[in-house]
């Protein structure tokens, strides 16, 4: 038997429709949204994030574990970063480390993260709109955001959890 080697492509809109509808559930699933893709309804970032108190986002869930104002802090700083690589070549050194370092916050500092957060979602929803150049690295980079953003919409859910259980 030949090995056959089929070349496909996917459409830029098809690609872009997609990513864009699991970036979206991501960030902001509304409750009446059909069909979900993988989220339960009400569990988005946005919808998580707006029953979170700055008090409870500034409780580390362990001495190993950052609080949830840094989870909402690096998950921006990741889009960021992104963002100043395609502006510089990649050239900008991100300070991983940094992004971490958040302490406790108050409402203002909290309700300023969260917006920040969203400002960086829009930033790649306005990216995937406009992108028609959907490249091995652009696809890369839309599959690392969804999958990092996921990730830490995971942790924040869990940690809300430990620390309301306390």
């Amino acid at each position: 038997m030949t090995e056959q080697t089929a070349t496909q492509t996917i459409a830029v809109t098809d690609f872009r429709n997609g990513f864009l509808a699991v970036w979206n559930e991501i960030f902001e699933l509304e409750d009446n949204a059909e069909p979900t893709m993988l989220l339960d309804r009400g569990t988005s970032l946005f919808q998580t994030l707006a029953d979170i108190s700055a008090e409870e986002a500034s409780i580390p869930v362990s001495n190993q574990s950052s609080n949830l104002a840094a989870q909402v802090n690096h998950t921006a700083f990741y889009i960021q970063a992104l963002r100043d690589g395609i502006a510089t070549n990649f050239e900008a050194k991100a300070d991983w480390d940094g992004s971490w370092k958040v302490g406790a916050v108050d409402d203002a500092e909290w309700q300023a993260l969260i917006a920040k957060l969203r400002s960086e979602y829009e930033w790649v929803q306005g990216l995937a709109a406009q992108n028609d150049a959907w490249d091995e690295d652009y696809i890369g980079g839309a599959f690392s955001l969804a999958a990092h953003a996921a990730y830490h919409l995971g942790e924040i859910r869990q940690a809300i959890g430990v620390i309301r259980s306390r």
